[in-house]
């Protein structure tokens, strides 16, 4: 879930008829209810869903201070996940609306917008509409936001009239963004669904407001809840379900790949080694490698392995992930008679 500014990790409403901004205050959070779909051109590795096929999880945006960045203080809104502040989103709220001029990923690395990016351009009202057309740190992004009209919803905080405002995404990748919002309060509800060039679906996120914003002290945040960088799987077939035995007449086996927080043009290279498959081969033998530039911080692949035509030799293999030539992850195989 680490995106740029102008997709799912935003928290914000705007001015009607003289309404407040969204509540600014120190330890204002808000709290929602986070339902995750993930589709099969997209590989999560040990996801955890529930019966209904779906990833549910609590997430808390919230306030905390300001950060100064070239001169100016900006509002420091956290998104914490699972004990973890998965992004920080840097903003100015005021007459103009809401603007994210930078943000701070899961590493800690500051992202500037350039320009600045608009997130709410007021006066809001039906038929709005604004883009953005800038640089977020290297990558190129394009977005649009119109301001379709004003609907009453109910989530579980309760019941509002909202601006629902629909959002496409180009660059760097395809994406849309439904959401609604209240004056005074922030967003009700958020659903941002993300495809492959081809269309299919690669993840649906649907945020719901569980609560009205409130002041609350810093939840803990723990040393060891980040997620890997790259989360990695082998199947017989590009989207099939991930194993790590195969036997010797498999036609293909994929190794794929899905990163969380690469930077642009990061390289990611998986090598296919033999542990031990007989006395033909010296142990460790390296068998073959692959390796692609990774286009965003999302990045996802496969690399393909095409069995021999006297099929795999049996025995134990494993597959090393660099990225940028650093060993990341290890998967260990087995191919059997």
């Amino acid at each position: 879930m680490r995106k740029i500014c102008g997709s799912v990790y935003f928290l914000g409403t705007a001015t009607l008829l003289a309404a407040p901004l969204i509540p600014t205050a120190p330890g204002t959070s808000w709290r929602y209810n986070m339902t995750e779909e993930i589709g099969a051109g997209l590989d999560i590795p040990n996801a955890k869903t529930d019966a209904d096929g779906k990833i549910h999880a609590p997430v808390l945006y919230r306030i905390e201070g300001t950060e100064n960045v070239d001169g100016k203080d900006l509002l420091k809104f956290e998104m914490h996940r699972a004990g973890a502040i998965t992004n920080t989103d840097l903003l100015t709220v005021d007459e103009h609306g809401i603007t994210c001029w930078a943000r701070i990923n899961l590493d800690g690395e500051l992202i500037k917008f350039n320009p600045p990016q608009t997130m709410i351009a007021t006066p809001l009202k039906r038929g709005a509409a604004w883009s953005f057309d800038g640089q977020a740190g290297d990558l190129k992004v394009h977005q649009r936001y119109d301001v379709t009209g004003e609907e009453n919803i109910e989530v579980r905080a309760g019941k509002f009239h909202t601006f629902h405002i629909q959002g496409e995404q180009s660059a760097p990748s395809q994406m849309t963004i439904d959401r609604w919002f209240v004056p005074g309060v922030g967003i009700v509800k958020d659903v941002t669904t993300m495809r492959a060039a081809n269309g299919d679906l690669l993840q649906r996120i649907s945020l719901e407001l569980a609560e009205r914003p409130k002041i609350e002290n810093k939840p803990e945040v723990k040393s060891d809840a980040v997620p890997k960088r790259l989360s990695v799987s082998l199947a017989q077939e590009q989207f099939g379900k991930p194993s790590t035995v195969f036997s010797s007449d498999t036609p293909q086996i994929y190794v794929r790949w899905q990163s969380q927080r690469l930077r642009k043009g990061a390289r990611v290279k998986a090598v296919w080694i033999a542990e031990k498959i007989g006395e033909d081969f010296p142990p460790d033998y390296k068998v073959d490698e692959a390796s692609a530039v990774a286009e965003g911080p999302t990045a996802h692949g496969s690399f393909t392995l095409t069995r021999p035509e006297d099929g795999w030799a049996p025995g134990d293999y494993r597959v090393e992930f660099y990225i940028d030539d650093v060993l990341v992850d290890t998967v260990k195989l087995k191919i059997v008679q």
